[in-house]
């Protein structure tokens, strides 16, 4: 392993690493100077450590702080996917003598470059392209913004030797940090926030109104999982997310593992406040609100190997980042809730959060205003600043309007809690309406007021706060009717409704005009075959009365005879009539003997049924093998309630779907329709006489072939009279 501890200032370099300056903003002290170090991809043996910068000749830090995940968090998962790349972690600093434990902070800068390319390639290097990354630690990420453009160049610079033995200008990099860090730049302004690099206003536009429900449960400190392919982006948007409460980026020393509380033990209760001073505004409001405290965690890149961290009993709540997909599949297990930023949605798996988070009429009037203020100034080509160059729609009045929120909440909670301490005396606040804190969601309020971040705040604050800062939502107020307006709105423009309805309302109007155009088309079509149907008529009666004319015979009229049609019509009516009747009279009698069988046939089973003597006949079923005596189907007029799917029953079985209602004729046997004779029947003399004088009977009655067709030839030449159109027989 290379090390330029001697150049970076030895054992001077070393033993300011370990000091610690008493007042640090985060905790840390000014004494720890950043650290440089490589981490190179070896094909055997993984990511590891090669070379550290700013650290004592012949010291490890990795070994001495106990970092054994430091590669793993440098070299992220899918960093080879891309050219450039950059990840955010945090690192614990152990305890050493009167130093305490505390959290640092690493940035890395990931490139690669095809092997092909070294001026002087190693034996080692087997693989087609070389995977490094250079790495910064430094005790708070406040201006990790302006470092990633420097740590981006000098890698760059790097990359572009193509001889990565050759560390001169890394080890010149690490000297630049430590010499501002020994004249103290940028203290000065550690009290104004720099957020380069973390984008609000993508934030915002990306998540809409989701926005402010992650805000809200980042304050509830349950297990945050984010996911995304893109290791960068993935941690600023945990940044940007932490840093809409303000000063909590300058008070992160606990965030690194979950046994740190040093915050907590540092905190002391404001006695005075200074309006006009926005810090020691903000100090005796109470904030920062700690998220990040005893049993809490946050890595905006965890790297697999650190999940037992995550699933371990004291780890109460963490904000993490992943870009491993495996995460993904035990969600259930290692989040509360997940944020999936490869496709912008947010799964929240607990019940009970779910019902915390959602939002108040108020809470959505108010987030609704800020994400129509950065669509309204949106830039595609520079979205992080508005199209108009103002001020609405900003970084900053973002981050003022969030902070506006906090304060008007952590009012309106004292408030409400004042209240209910003074129940008894409901004019003890006639200043104030109902109850302000319900505005802000009456489940969120009881859920963070069982967070560990709500006990510290609870415990250190005055319980007056409502005389700073009025106890009210910024949008309170009940639902309107702008608010319906406005939120169908965004609706129609979140789903491309419009876009949609307008291509269903050309699609329609294409059909419609294709519609009108086939039927007319069609109505032209009948009109036109009806003209020519005329002038075919007027053609025949003009050629009609010529040969009239010619032949000296009176000319036809083109006007009908309606007397004459009259007369046809009843002689044509009288006569079907008749024809009618007959039928009638014929179905009539067939009603009465039966359909499909003769008088003989009834009046023979009647006496059969009287006598009780067995049948002439024997039956199969169609299905069963023995011979049986079926049920009877019924006659015409009489009433059965018969089921179809028991008409096949079995032998023996009677049938439960066949049940007869009350009827004055007996059962007759089954109809030949229905039965499959097996021998011939014989049939008496006296029968065969009875049913030959029932025949004849029924031929006198019955109508004549001849009175038939002299009829039927009787009903064509009425209506062949009638329509004066032939009717061939």
């Amino acid at each position: 392993m290379e090390n330029a501890g001697k150049e970076a200032g030895g054992p001077a370099a070393a033993s300011t690493n370990v000091e610690a300056v008493p007042g640090s903003s985060n905790g840390n002290g000014h004494g720890f100077v950043p650290l440089v170090t490589v981490v190179g991809f070896h094909h055997a043996r993984g990511p590891e450590v090669e070379s550290w910068f700013g650290a004592e000749e012949g010291t490890d830090p990795a070994v001495d702080n106990e970092w054994p995940l430091l590669p793993f968090m440098a070299l992220s998962d899918g960093a080879h996917v891309s050219t450039e790349d950059f990840s955010y972690f945090t690192l614990l600093r152990p305890g050493k003598g009167s130093v305490p434990a505390t959290s640092l902070f690493g940035i890395s800068c990931t490139r690669q470059m095809d092997a092909s390319q070294l001026l002087n390639r190693p034996a080692d290097v087997t693989r087609s392209t070389v995977q490094k990354a250079v790495v910064v630690i430094a005790d708070s990420p406040q201006f990790f913004g302006m470092l990633r453009e420097r740590l981006g160049v000098v890698t760059k610079a790097w990359f572009a030797q193509r001889e990565f033995t050759d560390t001169e200008i890394l080890r010149r990099f690490q000297e630049s940090l430590r010499e501002e860090k020994e004249r103290g730049e940028g203290l000065a302004d550690e009290d104004r926030e720099e957020y380069l690099g973390m984008s609000l206003r993508e934030l915002v536009r990306e998540f809409k109104s989701q926005t402010l429900v992650l805000f809200k449960c980042c304050l509830l400190q349950p297990k945050m999982l984010f996911f995304g392919s893109r290791c960068e982006r993935l941690c600023m948007m945990q940044f940007s997310l932490i840093s809409l409460i303000p000063g909590l980026i300058r008070n992160l020393q606990d965030c690194a593992d979950p046994d740190l509380d040093s915050y907590e033990k540092q905190l002391v209760k404001p006695t005075s406040c200074k309006s006009s001073d926005r810090n020691s505004l903000l100090t005796y409001m109470g904030l920062p609100l700690q998220i990040f405290g005893k049993g809490s965690l946050f890595g905006p890149y965890t790297p697999l190997q650190q999940l037992d961290i995550l699933a371990d009993y004291g780890t109460k709540s963490y904000i993490v980042g992943s870009t491993n997909s495996l995460l993904l599949q035990q969600k259930d297990r290692y989040s509360d809730i997940l944020i999936n930023l490869d496709n912008s949605t947010i799964n929240i798996t607990s019940s009970s959060l779910r019902a915390a988070l959602a939002l108040s009429v108020a809470d959505r009037r108010w987030i609704d205003f800020i994400t129509q203020s950065v669509n309204d100034t949106w830039d595609e080509t520079n979205p992080g600043r508005p199209k108009t160059m103002g001020y609405v729609g900003s970084e900053e009045f973002i981050r003022l309007q969030f902070e506006e929120y906090l304060l008007s909440l952590i009012s309106a909670v004292k408030c409400h809690n004042y209240m209910q301490h003074h129940a008894h005396n409901p004019r003890m606040l006639p200043q104030v309406e109902g109850d302000p804190a319900h505005d802000f969601g009456d489940d969120w309020i009881e859920a963070w007021s069982r967070s560990e971040n709500y006990r510290i705040w609870d415990r250190y604050t005055d319980s007056h706060l409502f005389d700073i800062v009025e106890p009210k939502h910024p949008c309170a107020g009940g639902l309107t009717i702008d608010d319906v307006q406005k939120r169908m709105m965004e609706q129609v423009k979140e789903f491309h409704l419009d876009e949609r309805f307008a291509v269903g309302k050309e699609v329609l109007g294409r059909n419609l005009q294709a519609g009108r155009e086939k039927a007319g088309t069609v109505f032209n079509k009948l009109y036109a075959d009806m003209e020519a149907f005329r002038e075919t008529q007027r053609k025949k009666h003009e050629e009609a009365r010529r040969e009239a004319e010619k032949n000296g015979t009176p000319v036809p009229s083109m006007v009908p005879d309606l007397n004459g049609a009259r007369q046809t019509v009843q002689s044509v009516g009288s006569k079907a009539g008749a024809y009618i009747g007959s039928w009638g009279t014929w179905m009539g009698e067939k009603r009465k003997t039966g359909w499909g069988r003769s008088n003989f046939a009834s009046t023979h089973s009647r006496k059969e049924k009287e006598n009780t003597s067995p049948p002439i006949r024997n039956f199969r079923a169609e299905k069963s093998p023995e011979q049986v005596s079926q049920p009877a189907r019924p006659w015409p007029q009489e009433s059965y309630g018969e089921s179809l799917f028991d008409a096949e029953a079995g032998a023996g079985h009677p049938n439960p779907g066949l049940k007869k209602s009350p009827a004055a004729h007996p059962a007759p046997h089954p109809s030949k329709f229905h039965e499959a004779i097996d021998e011939q029947v014989a049939v008496p003399p006296a029968a065969v006489d009875e049913a030959t004088a029932s025949s004849k009977k029924w031929e006198e009655s019955s109508p004549k072939k001849e009175d038939a067709d002299r009829r039927a030839k009787a009903v064509a030449e009425a209506v062949e009279a009638a329509t004066a159109a032939p009717i061939s027989p």
